[in-house]
């Protein structure tokens, strides 16, 4: 087992990381940029090192700020958290040579999962279904367009290297192919130096399932159920559930065994979530997130295991903890995204918070990084908090969550959390009945300015 970990993140990801560090027995290395320099992460962590000025691409995103800070340290290993370099191969290979284990899949299988037409080919060479829809990179507009009249409209433009919406356009006919397909293509050149982009048949009322699966490197994995993402907001998720509210036992032993079965045979290392859509019954292959995933506390609850742990487990070369079967889902759990941002519009709220009181009681996690006197830095993603609750079963889950919400105090900015006090009053979440398209039409109506 490791001596000392890097946390080369920042935020209430890295507290996290650090939590499981100080419960298992082992330091931990907190890296930080000048604006991060009272951050809690920096505060909790057994060492701290500065590795440069605000910026993201100057400090976070420094792969050689970030190495000399392990070899300054003696830290034997690094954990990404997610986003900054959590899922760059090339950031994983360069840990490697410098003989520091990357707590995380291999640079090769962050390559493969990282380009989406490979993704998609290496899941359907797995069994993973998928959706239909081109079978690489589509290279003009009339190729375009004879994709979207052989699988029928609607039909969406994809960039190969996407992610977070960006690159991605909805063709709802032949007329709006030539404006969807060459804005596809610039947003993701200027969003990620890859112009490239496939076409997949667009379904109409879908469900964001995902299933989260661990695998030891060395051919055994396990699937711990999923969760459904599909309250989301310009494909930003900002309500999470498990178990998912429509998916019934036969589906979730069905898909999580193909899914355990081909990251098992991959020999994938690690955590990872396959995600899908889901409509009628049937399951399709969106893309692999070969790291840990920000809803990952739900899963926790409902299981009652510490993935975290288990990542810095595997990484050390120990096996998986649990067995298939040893994994039963017990209640209901929530998580809700709370961002520092100003409704109508959710543009950022950074400044100081003049008060702070995070909610308790049973059933009830708190997952932040901000407290009382804090001041938000406007140079990063805007989230500042993730409330998670669990209960016996949904409706307990919800009432939870709405007792917590109540508790739950962040003066002097202005934060996201007015909408979840709305989110709840609305019988399509009350009751489950809604699709990756409903926040969308509900913001539309209801903050419509």
């Amino acid at each position: 087992m490791f001596d000392k970990i890097l946390i080369a993140n920042r935020g209430e990801i890295a507290l996290r990381v650090i939590r499981a560090c100080r419960e298992m027995g082992i330091k931990s290395v907190a890296v930080h940029s000048t604006a991060d320099a009272d951050a809690m992460h920096v505060r909790m962590a057994d060492e701290s090192v500065c590795i440069g000025p605000p910026p993201g691409t100057q400090s976070y995103l420094s792969m050689p700020a970030i190495i000399s800070a392990c070899e300054i340290t003696g830290a034997q290993a690094i954990h990404p958290g997610y986003g900054f370099l959590s899922e760059n191969a090339a950031f994983v290979q360069i840990v490697e040579d410098h003989q520091i284990t990357f707590i995380g899949p291999s640079a090769e299988h962050i390559r493969i999962m990282g380009d989406k037409i490979t993704a998609k080919e290496t899941a359907k060479s797995l069994g993973i279904p998928v959706v239909p829809g081109s079978d690489g990179g589509v290279p003009d507009l009339a190729t375009a367009k004879a994709i979207g009249e052989e699988f029928g409209y609607p039909v969406i433009v994809k960039a190969t290297a996407g992610g977070g919406g960006r690159g991605m356009k909805l063709a709802r006919s032949a007329a709006e192919m030539e404006t969807a397909f060459k804005t596809a293509r610039s947003e993701a050149k200027a969003a990620f130096g890859n112009d490239e982009v496939y076409i997949e048949k667009y379904l109409t009322k879908p469900r964001h399932i995902e299933i989260q699966v661990f695998g030891d490197g060395k051919g055994n994995a396990v699937h711990l159920g999923e969760r459904d993402c599909s309250l989301q907001r310009r494909h930003q998720k900002v309500f999470e559930e498990a178990p998912g509210p429509v998916i019934t036992p036969e589906e979730r032993a069905r898909i999580g065994k193909i899914c355990a079965d081909a990251v098992a045979n991959l020999g994938y290392s690690g955590a990872g979530t396959i995600e899908f859509l889901y409509e009628d019954g049937e399951f399709y292959f969106i893309e692999m997130n070969t790291r840990l995933q920000v809803e990952h506390p739900v899963t926790e609850a409902i299981f009652g295991i510490d993935l975290v742990r288990e990542q810095i487990r595997v990484a050390s070369g120990l096996p998986l903890s649990v067995r298939q079967e040893d994994l039963k889902i017990n209640g209901h759990a929530i998580e809700i995204r709370i961002n520092a941002e100003k409704l109508p519009n959710f543009s950022p709220s950074p400044g100081r918070i003049s008060q702070y009181h995070a909610p308790g009681g049973l059933g009830v996690r708190m997952d932040s990084a901000i407290y009382d006197g804090y001041r938000i830095p406007p140079y990063y993603d805007s989230l500042i908090g993730k409330l998670i609750v669990h209960g016996r079963d949904r409706p307990e889950a919800l009432a939870r969550l709405s007792r917590a919400l109540s508790e739950l105090i962040v003066d002097g900015i202005d934060t996201t959390v007015p909408l979840f006090h709305m989110l709840l009053q609305e019988e399509a979440v009350q009751t489950g009945q809604y699709n990756i398209h409903w926040l969308e039409k509900f913001l539309d109506k209801t903050l419509d300015t």
